[in-house]
């Protein structure tokens, strides 16, 4: 387990990332413009990628380029200390397969609570003032909308530890996920419950970090 949970680690925390860098800024630009092409666009795409599991993506990733253009991902799972940029560049795409569904989410997320806060009093007195459209959105309003984002976030780091059991079983990944399906196979019962306490672990931690954020976003629930 001490060899394996820094790779599952790995991949969760660049599959959070992509998450947050796509969801949260297409959000914005979807609340910024509401029924435009562009809202229209992303909100399609949102509603595909949660609607696709990622193990089906997954496998047509890994079968389709195959037969078309005879590509398959790295077969055989390179060492950190052999190679380190091919070490990275492994996780990208299980990376971005897993992130897909948790993207979408956070998009939707932003961009319902973003025109929300939109509408809210302040943010019109700010508007009044002459504020530039930038300073009123990033500052004024998507400080208060990323609140509930926080609160799915939170939630995603489990959706993220489960789907990581299939996507490392599918890419050859040797983290924790593949080894949960070994000790399955295998019956290896201590083995389970270990990787679910240590799961379950990160997930109660991650809960609390994200408790603890919402006093950074909000200085009202200090008190």
């Amino acid at each position: 387990m001490a060899r394996r949970l820094p790779v599952t680690a790995l991949l969760g925390v660049m599959a959070l990332s992509v998450a947050i860098l796509i969801g949260i800024p297409v959000g914005v630009v979807a609340a910024m413009r509401p029924d435009c092409f562009l809202d229209f666009l992303a909100r399609s795409a949102a509603i595909l990628g949660l609607s696709i599991p990622a193990f089906v993506t997954a496998i047509l990733v890994t079968l389709l380029p195959a037969i078309w253009w005879g590509w398959t991902p790295r077969g055989r799972f390179v060492d950190f200390s052999s190679d380190p940029a091919a070490y990275l560049l492994q996780f990208v795409l299980p990376a971005v397969i897993l992130n897909i569904a948790s993207a979408a989410g956070i998009m939707r997320l932003t961009r319902g609570m973003l025109l929300e806060v939109l509408r809210q009093d302040y943010v019109r007195t700010a508007w009044a003032k002459g504020l530039r459209e930038r300073i009123v959105v990033l500052k004024h309003g998507l400080k208060n909308a990323l609140i509930p984002v926080m609160t799915v976030l939170g939630l995603q780091v489990a959706a993220i530890a489960g789907g990581a059991v299939i996507i490392e079983w599918i890419f050859g990944i040797p983290g924790m996920g593949q080894f949960l399906v070994d000790a399955i196979v295998q019956r290896d019962y201590p083995v389970i419950q270990g990787i679910n306490l240590v799961i379950v672990t990160i997930v109660v931690m991650t809960n609390l970090t994200v408790d603890l954020v919402y006093a950074v976003l909000d200085p009202r629930i200090r008190y």
